[in-house]
C-alpha cells in the first residue's frame, strides 16, 4: 500500500538508510509502484516514500539529499485555505514542485492545520535542523510508531516496522481481544505490541534530539459550533458541497467513479463539475446477474450521458482464494482478512479503467449517522477458556467513550472498523471520497437531528442539480416525492429484500438457521440476489470449504493462544453442514492465523527472498513468504 516510512536516529547513516531501504521493500506491493528517499544525516532524519506513479504523492515527495526542504507524502491534499491547486502549472512554483512544501514555506508548521484531505508527511527542515511527523484530521492515512531511546520508528504499514525491529514480531493480547469482540483494535492500538497508530491531527517535531508531540487538531474544535435550523443547513449543505466536489475530480489520470443505487454516489453524480475528461462510471457486481446497485448506477449513468461498466467477480477470484487472503491480511496489517479478500481483486479490475477511484464511502455515516460498529458476537466457544476474562473485558471499553454522532462516526469507526476496506482498495487504486472533505464534516456538526435521521437533504440536493435523477429510485425504494400506500408497500418490499439477502449471503442468526432452506429457496422466485453479491456463507460452506478445514485445523490456527482448540473443528464441520452459521468465526481464525504466519513467523524466508527481488526507484515487487 503505498505511504512513507522512516527513521529518526544519530546511528551511522549506512545503517540508517539500509534500515529505511529495508522498510520500503516490505511496501512495494505492486510492480508500477513508484518510490523514492530522502534524508538529512546531520539531523538524524532518513524517510522513504511508495507512490501511485503520477499521483499527487509522486509529485510532491522528494527524493535523494536533502538541500533545504524536503517532503516524503503519503495520500493527498486538497484545497484548504492556503494550498494551491495540485493540478496547477507546476513549473511557477517553489520546492520542486511541491505546493506543500510552498505552504509550509509561508507559514512553518501552522500550514499542517490549512491541509484537507486524508494524507500523511515527514517535512525534513535541514535550515531549522527539524523534522515534522504529521497526519490528517481523521488518521485515515495511518502512521504507525515504534519509539526506543536511540531512534523514532514510522511507517504507514506495520510491517515495515516489523522488518527492521523483529522484538515486535508478538501479538499484543488486548488489542487481539479488542479485534475479537469489534473486529479491530480500538483507540490507536495495533495486533502486535509495542507498535500504535498516530491519533488523527498529530503533530510530531523533531529538534535538537527531542521530540515534541502535539495536536494541530481535536475534534472539540467542531464540537462546539452552533446547530443550524432544517433550512440554513441544507442550504449550507449545497453550496459546500458544490464547492468541495470539483476538487476531488482533479487529477491527470482518467476517473472512476464507484456508483452505487445509494444517494451518496447519485449526489456527486448530480452535482457532477463540467471537466475536460468525463469520468467513467462502474459498479461491482458477483459472477452472474445484476443487483439493484448495478441495474440502478446503470439508469443513473444513462441519464447523465457518463459510460457505466459492471466490474464483476470471476471464477479465478474463487481459485485463487487462499493466495487474495493471504495478500488481504499482508497489505493491510491483519485490518482486513477473509471477508474482505475481495477489495484487492475489485479495485484491480478497477484499476485497469481508471487509476483513480472517486467513491460515496463513508457518506452515510458522517452525514445521516449509519453505522455498524458493534461487537460481533462471536461464539465464546471459539475462545480459550484463559482469554474470555480479556473478552469481557474488552466489550465494555467503549461505554466510557463521549461525544457526538459525527465525532464517533469521522473519528473512531470510519479509522478504526472500517480502515481496512479503503487499505486494501488503496494498495490498487488513489481511493478518493468527498464525504471527509474537512469542510463537510465541520458542517455535519451543526445538522439538527431530525436532518441527520432523514434522506431529505440529499433528495433535495440532487433534485436541485439534476432533477431527472430525483425520479430514480434508490436501492431501498427511496424517492424524494414518494408518498401513500403503493409507495408505502415499495419500501417494506426493498427492506424485506433486503434483509433476506442479507441473511442468505452472510449473517443467518443461529436461532434462523432452520429456515435456511426456505429462505435459498426464494432465489427461485428472483427475491434473492438483489442488494448483496458476495455469498461468503454460501461460499464457505461450498465452493471454499476446502479452504475453511483446511485452515482451521491447520497447525497455524490450533497453535493460536486465544483459541479454544477442540472447538475448531466442530466449527469447520458445523459450517460446511449448514447445521450454524459461523462465518464471522471463520473470518477471526483465518485473519489471525494468517497474520501469525505472514507477519510473525514468515520472515526469515521473506528476508531470503529479498535478496532476489529489485526495489529500485519506480520499480518494485512482494514476496510473500508462504
Amino acid at each position: 500500500m503505498p505511504g512513507i516510512a522512516g527513521i529518526i536516529s544519530h546511528d551511522p547513516p549506512a545503517d540508517c538508510r539500509r534500515l529505511v531501504t529495508h522498510m520500503l521493500r516490505t511496501m512495494m506491493h505492486e510492480r508500477f509502484y513508484a518510490s523514492g528517499a530522502c534524508f538529512a544525516p546531520e539531523i538524524g532524519v532518513y524517510a522513504g516514500w511508495v507512490a501511485h506513479p503520477g499521483s499527487f504523492a509522486a509529485r510532491e515527495s522528494s527524493r535523494g539529499a536533502v538541500q533545504k526542504i524536503g517532503l516524503a507524502l503519503a495520500g493527498e491534499c486538497f484545497e484548504g485555505q492556503s494550498l494551491p491547486d495540485p493540478s496547477a502549472d507546476r513549473d511557477n512554483q517553489r520546492h520542486s514542485g511541491s505546493s506543500v512544501l510552498a505552504l509550509y514555506d509561508r507559514l512553518d508548521e501552522q500550514c499542517i492545520a490549512d491541509l484537507n484531505g486524508l494524507f500523511s508527511g515527514l517535512i525534513l527542515d535541514r535550515s531549522k535542523r527539524r523534522a515534522l511527523l504529521f497526519n490528517d484530521r481523521y488518521g485515515l492515512e495511518r502512521i504507525y510508531v515504534h519509539e526506543t531511546e536511540q531512534a523514532t520508528y514510522f511507517a504507514s504499514e506495520v510491517k515495515a516496522l516489523l522488518r527492521v525491529v523483529p522484538t515486535l514480531r508478538v501479538f499484543d493480547d488486548q488489542a487481539v481481544a479488542e479485534f475479537l469482540t469489534f473486529g479491530c483494535p480500538l483507540e490507536g492500538k495495533t495486533l502486535f505490541r509495542g507498535i500504535k497508530s498516530l491519533q488523527g491531527g498529530s503533530l510530531w517535531s523533531f529538534d535538537g534530539g527531542l521530540c515534541r508531540k502535539a495536536r494541530y487538531f481535536e475534534p472539540a474544535q467542531w464540537e462546539c459550533q452552533p446547530l443550524l435550523t432544517p433550512r440554513a443547513f441544507e442550504a449550507e449543505f449545497q453550496e459546500r458541497f458544490k464547492k468541495a466536489l470539483p476538487r476531488y475530480f482533479r487529477g491527470e489520470p482518467r476517473i472512476g467513479v464507484s456508483l452505487t443505487g445509494g444517494l451518496d454516489t447519485r449526489m456527486i453524480i448530480a452535482c457532477l463539475p463540467a471537466l475536460a475528461s468525463r469520468p467513467l462510471c462502474y459498479t461491482f457486481s458477483g459472477r452472474e446477474g445484476d443487483t439493484l446497485d448495478a441495474r440502478i448506477a446503470a439508469r443513473v449513468a444513462a441519464a447523465s450521458g457518463l459510460e457505466h461498466r459492471v466490474l464483476r467477480i470471476a471464477e479465478d477470484f474463487l481459485s485463487e482464494y487462499g493466495a487474495y487472503v493471504d495478500r488481504t491480511v499482508y497489505i493491510t496489517d491483519g485490518c482486513s482478512g477473509a471477508l474482505g479478500a475481495h477489495e484487492i481483486y475489485l479495485n484491480g479490475l478497477a484499476r485497469e479503467s481508471a487509476p483513480i477511484r472517486l467513491t460515496g464511502n463513508f457518506g452515510g455515516e458522517v452525514l445521516r449517522g449509519v453505522s455498524t460498529f458493534k461487537p460481533m458476537g462471536l461464539s465464546r466457544e471459539l475462545i480459550h477458556p484463559d482469554f474470555r476474562h480479556r473478552i469481557d473485558t474488552a466489550a465494555g471499553r467503549t461505554s466510557g467513550i463521549v461525544g457526538s454522532a459525527v465525532t464517533s462516526a469521522a473519528f473512531r469507526e470510519i479509522p478504526w472498523n472500517l480502515f481496512g476496506t479503503m487499505a486494501a482498495a488503496r494498495s490498487q487504486v488513489v481511493f478518493r471520497t468527498p464525504y471527509l472533505d474537512n469542510e463537510l464534516v465541520s458542517l455535519a456538526y451543526r445538522a439538527p437531528a431530525r436532518v441527520r435521521q432523514s434522506s431529505g437533504t440529499a433528495l433535495r440536493l440532487v433534485r436541485e442539480h439534476q432533477p431527472c435523477l430525483s425520479h430514480i429510485p434508490t436501492d431501498r425504494a427511496v424517492t424524494l416525492d414518494g408518498r401513500g400506500i403503493a409507495y408505502m408497500l415499495k419500501r417494506l418490499v426493498a427492506e424485506v429484500t433486503f434483509k433476506l439477502d442479507y441473511f442468505h449471503k452472510e449473517a443467518l442468526p443461529q436461532r434462523l438457521m432452520r429456515f435456511d432452506a426456505a429462505i435459498g429457496a426464494l432465489a427461485r422466485f428472483g427475491v434473492l440476489g438483489l442488494h448483496k453479491y458476495l455469498p461468503y456463507r454460501l461460499w464457505f460452506r461450498r465452493d471454499l470449504a476446502g479452504y475453511v478445514n483446511g485452515v482451521l485445523t491447520d497447525s497455524a490456527s490450533t497453535r493460536l493462544p486465544y483459541l479454544n482448540q477442540r472447538f475448531l473443528t466442530t466449527l469447520a464441520h458445523d459450517h460446511v453442514a449448514g447445521r450454524r452459521n459461523y462465518v464471522r468465526e471463520i473470518n477471526a481464525v483465518v485473519t489471525l492465523a494468517t497474520v501469525d504466519r505472514l507477519l510473525l513467523r514468515g520472515w526469515a524466508e521473506r528476508e531470503n527472498c529479498e535478496r532476489d527481488v529489485a526495489c529500485d526507484e519506480g520499480t518494485g515487487a512482494e514476496c510473500l513468504p508462504r
